[in-house]
């Protein structure tokens, strides 16, 4: 909103400044011209102090913070859910291909895990937005979730024989 009230003031002053051209002297049209770009630093300056974390931390009471309600966490997209997978496998990847400890490769395991359960939903979620989806969309998301089980069956093959199965003895 504050872009928008900038620009009706700097509009209105240009249009002052350009009637004034025709009917007052030059010098006075001289003199009126650097207002515009003093207004455009003023604001500017105005939204740099405004803007920085002291200023907000100065202007917040205890009832705003009482009053604080989180943001709905939005639903995850396919491509969001498939860049998470893509990261936390390769992260379990790499921790296993550096001699880990026993604590380490039992919670690579947990971690493969997660990322398993949550290609299944990755798949489900592409298998429903392929219903409704142009061609190229389509690609687009199977290229996702190639990219998804691509990285986790690199996790897997980092994986040490038997990880998986005494984690699942372990909690039966």
């Amino acid at each position: 909103m504050s872009k928008l009230y900038l620009a009706l003031v700097l509009g209105s002053e240009a249009l002052v400044i350009g009637l004034l051209s025709y009917e007052a002297p030059l010098w006075v049209v001289l003199l009126l011209a650097p207002i515009l770009p003093l207004t455009l630093v003023a604001a500017l300056l105005l939204r740099h102090f405004t803007d920085s974390p002291s200023y907000r931390a100065r202007r917040i009471s205890p009832e705003e913070i009482v009053g604080y309600q989180a943001r709905e966490p939005k639903e995850d997209t396919p491509e969001d859910l498939s860049r998470s997978i893509v990261e936390r496998s390769d992260e379990i990847r790499r921790t296993l291909l550096e001699s880990p400890s026993e604590v380490q490769v039992e919670m690579c395991a947990l971690g493969y895990r997660a990322c398993v359960n949550d290609v299944i939903t990755l798949t489900h979620l592409v298998k429903e937005e392929s219903k409704t989806t142009g061609p190229i969309r389509r690609l687009r998301l199977r290229s996702v979730r190639q990219r998804a089980t691509d990285s986790l069956s690199g996790a897997r093959e980092a994986m040490p024989p038997g990880a998986l199965r005494a984690t699942r003895q372990e909690h039966q």
